[in-house]
């Protein structure tokens, strides 16, 4: 079989025919590809990305694009099984291809149901809630984030080639962002089988997803000030990218995320006898196997009580002496080849290094003999644990092999070992194993200000604990420092970083058109028709409803509080009240919310079909007996759902509710959420 050409995807079309560098099996060291020889014009790249990709893009809403992502995640799960064949090259095992092909597939549903849920029909998203600037409530301020009119590059690393793509890129296109994207060249066979599918699948517009093979060349001069940058790899390629003069001139947003010296910590409560023991061995053996040690969440540094090191030591070699390594290929394999035969030689010039000051407790030299055939010439490196007995002095702190490699690190008192943590000067992410709720919390304030995410490992968390070293979808990934101090992933967070903010000020009015949520005191639709009686596409932002007068007996809150069980003194006793900051009997909140749900409630069935949701519940000013009250229902904001099989065709309406008294002053406000019918499916 010919030995294909890789080709990058520029302005609609796929270019590369001449052989280039050939790209080797981690494996048996064959030839599974070559990436092109023909160069690349970038200045078309950028004209096509921001002259037909970015207008397209605008054409579309958040929700628009949150389902382009939903149908893109399914069609690439129908083809994975492509995708696997090609990843086992880069000497991954199946568990581990999982995390790459179907973790990047599983954070494109995973930002499908983000955009769904928490973003808006159009490219507007109000970052409220609105700020009184005036006293009478004529001016206020907010703010809103939009798509940037720009063009996200992403430069991505070798060990996980299209979850790291596609963990940028999903964030990044719901944002209405164009995107160009650059893998790392060892295993950018992977990453251009992923953009042929994407492509031919025709999910995703013209122009919004673009791959280099090879180098940037003069892409950085081509930059402007609306684009964004992200990157992942070492610290020492971050700072010198990040560091481009057109970067530095025209203040364009640059997020690295950074390989880390992440650490474990086992705390000085458990003890071998401990179920956290067993979990802390069997979390850092899988941090050192999985992916051949090649994630950037890696544990690098094992901090243990100095008491605990040799039982430490003793039971991480015998989990480790029993990983199979070699041919993913081979029953039984467990740990395949570093990515190339370039990092197998970095990891052992980095070994070397840190074995000056340290003691190999566990090296190939321990019996290492990878199984397969042809895997003399693969890129394998033999579990490697070293031991520091100075650990504050340790090169493990600032040094790291990129492989199946971990330094046992001693301390004496907690407080030492939350200090070794810090010595790592920033980290992705570290864990705390211990059974001891008291350490854990001691431990927090220090190791959140070195480390983007953290693990406190116990009993209770391992019946579901998705691991040291794997971001997830909905909380952060970066770190500080070394780290990159970049952030990615985080739910919602993702997609605001390719998106400005900008502050608004004006009238209730003028805001709430700008936002597309009404705010209350600007203009109104007297509805002639209850709001309640309209289909979802018939509901404009703004229409409001005000509701006829109820006058609170005292019946009334003894009704109540017979029904609910609630005999709180301020609502029945009235002597106690009269001394009460109120100064007389109250009702009930919850009476207040029910009697103003009869108020502007329509009894009658459709199109509202149901009530899920109430939000910013706030009780103002309490209801006394006597008092008369009175309902404002206003459409505050519309969220379209797509279509499915199982339901009715619907849409998310949410409604303010104002509710005030015989004075005018509010009692209580609050925001209700209904999914409402549409009139036609789809």
């Amino acid at each position: 079989m010919a030995v294909p050409t890789l080709q990058s995807y520029i302005a609609g079309r796929w270019v590369g025919a001449r052989a280039a560098k050939p790209l080797a099996s981690a494996v048996n060291g064959r030839v599974v590809a070559h990436t092109h020889e023909d160069s690349l014009d970038f200045a078309e790249a950028m004209a096509y990305a921001r002259g037909t990709a970015l207008p397209g893009l605008l054409r579309t809403h958040f929700q628009d694009r949150a389902r382009v992502l939903k149908a893109l995640a399914a069609y690439l799960m129908e083809r994975k099984e492509q995708l696997y064949a090609i990843s086992a090259h880069t000497g991954s095992t199946r568990s581990d291809s999982w995390i790459d092909i179907e973790g990047g597939i599983g954070t494109l549903f995973a930002y499908a149901s983000i955009g769904g849920k928490d973003l808006p029909s159009s490219n507007v998203l109000h970052e409220g809630p609105a700020m009184l600037l005036g006293a009478n409530n004529h001016f206020i301020g907010s703010h809103v984030l939009v798509p940037k009119r720009g063009v996200a590059l992403h430069i991505n690393a070798f060990n996980f080639p299209m979850w790291g793509m596609l963990e940028k890129f999903a964030p990044s296109f719901l944002a209405g962002m164009p995107c160009l994207v650059k893998p790392a060249t060892a295993t950018s066979y992977v990453a251009e089988a992923c953009v042929r599918l994407i492509v031919e699948s025709g999910l995703v517009p013209a122009g919004a997803l673009q791959l280099i093979i090879g180098g940037t060349g003069d892409l950085f001069e081509r930059l402007d000030e609306a684009d964004v940058v992200t990157f992942t790899g070492s610290a020492d390629t971050a700072l010198m990218l990040k560091a481009h003069p057109n970067l530095l001139k025209k203040s364009i947003p640059f997020n690295a995320e950074a390989d880390s010296l992440n650490c474990a910590i086992l705390a000085p409560d458990v003890t071998p006898d401990d179920p956290e023991f067993d979990l802390f061995i069997k979390e850092v053996s899988r941090e050192m196997t999985a992916k051949a040690g090649q994630k950037c969440t890696a544990i690098r540094r094992t901090i243990v009580p100095a008491a605990l090191v040799d039982a430490v030591a003793t039971a991480l070699k015998a989990r480790l002496s029993k990983t199979v390594v070699g041919d993913p290929a081979v029953e039984g394999v467990r740990m395949g080849a570093l990515a190339s035969k370039a990092q197998q030689a970095d990891v052992a010039e980095r070994v070397a290094q840190l074995a000056r000051d340290c003691e190999l407790l566990l090296s190939e030299r321990d019996g290492f003999a990878p199984k397969g055939d042809g895997v003399s010439g693969g890129a394998f490196f033999a579990p490697t644990l070293l031991l520091a007995r100075d650990a504050a002095a340790s090169d493990a702190h600032h040094l790291e092999a990129f492989g199946p490699v971990t330094t046992l690190l001693p301390y004496g008192d907690f407080d030492e070992a939350l200090h070794l943590a810090t010595l790592g000067r920033g980290s992705l992410v570290g864990t705390v194993c211990t059974k001891t709720p008291a350490l854990a919390a001691q431990a927090v304030p220090t190791f959140a200000a070195w480390h983007g995410r953290m693990l406190v490992l116990d009993r209770e968390a391992a019946l579901e604990n998705t691991g040291h070293g794997s971001p997830l979808p909905k909380l952060k990934h970066g770190g500080p420092g070394r780290a990159g101090g970049g952030e990615e992933l985080g739910g919602l967070r993702a997609v605001k970083h390719y998106l400005q903010r900008c502050a608004v000020q004006g009238s209730p009015t003028m805001i709430s058109a700008i936002t597309g949520e009404y705010q209350r005191g600007g203009a109104v639709i007297e509805s002639d028709i209850h709001p309640f009686r309209r289909y979802f596409e018939d509901v404009e932002v703004g229409m409001s409803l005000l509701t006829h007068r109820r006058t609170v007996g005292e019946a009334d809150i003894v009704a109540f509080g017979g029904l609910s069980g609630d005999y709180f003194y301020m609502h029945f006793d009235e002597v106690a009240a009269k001394e009460s900051p109120f100064g007389q009997r109250i009702a009930h909140g919850y009476f207040v919310l029910s009697a103003a749900a009869g108020l502007f409630v329509s009894p009658a069935p459709g199109p509202v079909l149901a009530n899920y949701g109430l939000e910013n519940l706030r009780f103002v000013t309490p209801v006394a007996i006597g008092d008369t009250i009175q309902a404002r229902l206003t459409a505050k904001r519309k969220i379209d759902r797509p279509p499915r099989d199982d339901q009715p065709a619907q849409g998310v309406i949410g409604w303010d509710v104002a509710v005030t008294n015989q004075r005018g002053e509010l009692c209580a406000s609050y925001e209700i959420l209904t999914l409402v019918a549409k009139k036609v499916a789809g």
